[in-house]
């Protein structure tokens, strides 16, 4: 049996066990990392099976292991007559780009990327403005005025996190220093937990006491590190906080559990064209629960809340390394 043959066989037992022998209803392509990297992919299934709970209907699923799963993976779904067929993560956009015309009846949805098609739903998040108040907030923790960041894959989207931590950082204290690695430039750099334990502990040396990672399931390993070396750090997507309470300064949530369960709810006639989620409309900020409290002193909150709301009424304009590929707070 071919290595195709053994995929297309795997999607279809998941389109048989998500419910009929006439496929309806929607689908989710998970990106590499899993749909429990407790980030990214992990926001996403948790908006799915909210949907899932709600409304007492089920889905079909695929979890990328490979890219070369991702043309068949979109194309088998639609195929069988899913619909809206979603797609987590900017990679899928070349293959849908490519495919959504040739099934223009059925509607796609991809998460962080914009496809130009007339069945085609991208939803893209101004992460830069989240990255901006948790790195206010890492400013006015910092001890030492040196603060880290450890990106995964070396694109300008996550530039774009490392770019807006940078100017929060920088609007707080001018002074600090900021660190920036990456995690490697391919897209294993998302999955790489031992990695980011290195980096994180490289940037310890160099006097961070503050780490944030944008990284997918790389970051787990960040995180880890930084709370045996007794540092802080800030989680990305999912809300991170619980995994080293007391240890995790905040997480700047990327609400794609929204935009996964606002597209399912839609079904077949999910809106098409693009969707900017942002601070003002909830799409991004930072966490704050039990687990991360006793961190978060009243007038860090205030100050932080101050500025998204100057963010969310356009007098203050975070800068976004997507359309301007300089970063004034930060060099590469």
């Amino acid at each position: 049996m071919t290595k195709l043959s053994t995929f297309l066989g795997a999607a279809a037992s998941v389109a048989l066990m998500a419910g009929a022998a006439l496929a309806e209803g929607p689908a989710v392509i998970f990106d590499l990392g899993g749909k429990f990297d407790k980030s990214f992919n992990e926001s996403a299934y948790n908006g799915a099976q909210r949907w899932a709970e709600e409304t007492g209907q089920s889905y079909a699923e695929f979890e990328l292991t490979a890219e070369a799963q991702r043309e068949q993976a979109i194309r088998r779904f639609a195929e069988q007559g899913y619909s809206p067929i979603i797609m987590v993560g900017f990679m899928s956009a070349t293959p849908l780009s490519q495919i959504a015309p040739e099934y223009p009846e059925t509607k796609f949805v991809i998460v962080d990327a914009v496809v130009d098609a007339p069945n085609v739903r991208s939803v893209v998040f101004n992460e830069h403005e989240g990255s901006y108040l948790v790195g206010m907030l890492a400013a006015m923790a910092s001890e030492s005025g040196t603060v880290g960041f450890i990106g995964g894959m070396d694109i300008p989207l996550i530039r774009k996190f490392a770019c807006g931590y940078a100017q929060g950082v920088k609007a707080v204290n001018p002074d600090a220093t900021i660190i920036a690695n990456f995690t490697g430039t391919t897209p294993a750099a998302w999955n790489d937990p031992a990695r980011g334990s290195e980096l994180t502990l490289a940037q310890i040396g160099q006097g961070a006491d503050v780490v944030y990672a944008a990284a997918g399931g790389t970051g787990v390993g960040v995180l880890q590190t930084a709370a045996d070396n007794d540092i802080l750090s800030i989680g990305v997507d999912s809300n991170q906080n619980y995994l080293h309470p007391g240890e995790v300064l905040t997480s700047m949530v990327k609400r794609v559990d929204n935009a996964v369960y606002e597209a399912m709810a839609a079904g077949a006639d999910v809106e098409t064209g693009v969707v900017v989620m942002g601070v003002a409309n909830d799409g991004v900020g930072y966490a704050l629960d039990e687990h991360n409290a006793s961190l978060i002193t009243e007038e860090m909150k205030a100050a932080v809340d101050a500025a998204a709301a100057q963010i969310a009424s356009g007098e203050l304009v975070v800068h976004d390394y997507m359309t301007d590929e300089t970063c004034p707070a930060l060099t590469f």
